[in-house]
């Protein structure tokens, strides 16, 4: 057993260390984190949603923005819309499942917000509908998923692909992008709070 453990984790560190080491996928989360900063400075806001594991990570994500990461400043406006069950529910009753993220991005979003669809495979079909719903906004839209971006692949303005096939392996890649993505906007835009 401790062989195995000892093997995921080398598994989910080597996909972590494939990522720092492509030059070009280092620089497309340096472009996440800029449109997140440059969307704030604007005073726009960002928008999170995917399933299962993705819904958690978009829930980290909006938490670590409007709370904080490592230092004291003012909240950033960030809504994870995978925590509204009583929303999620009724649309997804009213207007089918594929209608849960499209009808609240429809909702809530603006021209020049950011709008982040995670999905591993790329296919979730209620993240494809709230993109589509983004880019008719006029948000900046973005993919965060695995290897072959799934029919998310071409769709958004951004695409963060994690190198690997492996659901667990690409969800631990995509908290380190998150982690990375806060850190970054933070540095860019502390100001002590009110």
């Amino acid at each position: 057993m401790d062989q195995r453990i000892a093997r995921m984790l080398a598994e989910s560190a080597g996909v972590v260390s494939a990522c720092a080491r492509d030059d070009a996928f280092v620089g497309r989360v340096r472009e996440l984190a800029a449109a997140v900063t440059d969307a704030y400075r604007r005073g726009n806001k960002v928008l999170v949603f995917g399933n299962g594991g993705s819904a958690a990570d978009a829930q980290h994500l909006a938490a670590e923005l409007v709370g904080r990461f490592r230092r004291e400043r003012r909240a950033f406006n960030a809504l994870a819309l995978t925590v509204n069950t009583s929303t999620l529910t009724a649309v997804g009753n009213d207007y089918g499942m594929e209608e849960i993220f499209a009808r609240q991005v429809d909702a809530h979003a603006a021209p020049g917000d950011v709008v982040i669809g995670i999905s591993t495979s790329g296919n979730a079909p209620d993240v494809l509908r709230g993109i589509a719903v983004a880019r008719d906004r006029g948000c900046r839209t973005v993919a965060m998923t695995g290897r072959s971006g799934g029919r998310l692949r071409g769709m958004t303005d951004l695409e963060v692909a994690i190198p690997s096939d492996e659901t667990p392996r690409i969800q631990e890649a995509h908290i380190a992008v998150i982690h990375a993505v806060c850190e970054l906007v933070e540095e860019q835009l502390a100001e002590p709070a009110p």
